[in-house]
């Protein structure tokens, strides 16, 4: 896990996804790649043969270069290895292009000012998109506590094994993991077997099951997270339809609208 990738964008978030982005790539000793995205924007009833979109994509084109001239002023005086690339189109898309050789991505877990793009969208996107662990950081985090205290909300899923064991050096480097899994008569791998698993890696998890209860799953692991203090939580994404997902809500959506800490996203 030695390839960070961070969307860069001049956006209300970008601050919190840089700090991430520096915390992560310090601890791991990796290298981070900033790849910023001009975001095109499609202009309604634009009846001037694409003049307007045009005018704004230019807009934007400047306002990322003047973005980039900040960042890489401030990354000059970091002490992490980095390169840049610049990018336009959509953001999931520009992001999902350039994670082929990317180990962790970046990005927030929403925005909250309009009409800022909606991240909470686009992260899901690209965590479903891209196959890579997705790190989604809340709008005000000035931090990552790669040394803080991991919550791993345990479904027994694909999405959920595949997301720990990509980020088990990310787990390594935590004080405590926790295995917080919710009886509701699903088949999968046990909380315990996955236990066993971290062990063989140095990492040594509790594990503690509740029996399901009339409330959603997010809300429990919410709970959980505030009662065991943990620095952020790692959970699959989008295990059942996008469809149902999309019309019904979720328990990824409902954490990404409403999770208070750093979410590890992977599919």
């Amino acid at each position: 896990m030695k390839n960070i990738l961070l969307l860069v964008h001049d956006d209300a978030g970008q601050e919190s996804r840089f700090q991430a982005a520096l915390d992560v790539t310090r601890a791991l000793e990796g290298h981070l790649t900033c790849l910023d995205v001009a975001q095109v924007q499609v202009v309604a009833g634009d009846y001037s043969g694409g003049m307007a979109s045009a005018m704004l994509m230019a807009d934007e084109r400047e306002r990322e270069a003047d973005n980039r001239v900040t960042l890489e002023t401030r990354l000059a005086h970091e002490d992490v290895p980095w390169d840049w690339i610049d990018s336009s189109g959509g953001l999931a898309e520009c992001v999902t292009r350039a994670a082929g050789l990317a180990d962790l991505i970046v990005v927030n877990r929403k925005l909250e000012a309009f009409p800022e793009p909606d991240m909470r969208g686009i992260t899901a996107d690209i965590a479903v998109r891209s196959g890579k662990p997705v790190i989604a950081v809340p709008d005000d985090a000035r931090s990552f506590e790669t040394g803080g205290r991991a919550l791993i909300a345990w479904d027994g899923s694909e999405p959920v094994m595949a997301t720990m064991r990509a980020s088990v050096p990310l787990l390594q480097l935590a004080e405590a993991v926790h295995l917080f899994t919710i009886d509701e008569g699903h088949d999968g791998v046990s909380a315990e077997e996955a236990a066993a698993y971290l062990s063989r890696h140095g990492i040594h998890a509790t594990v503690r099951r509740i029996e399901g209860a009339h409330r959603h799953a997010d809300e429990l692991i919410a709970d959980e997270c505030a009662v065991w203090r943990a620095s952020y939580c790692l959970m699959g994404a989008f295990s059942r339809s996008r469809l149902v997902e999309a019309l019904f809500g979720g328990v990824t959506r409902r954490m990404l609208g409403n999770s208070k800490l750093p979410l590890v996203l992977g599919h």
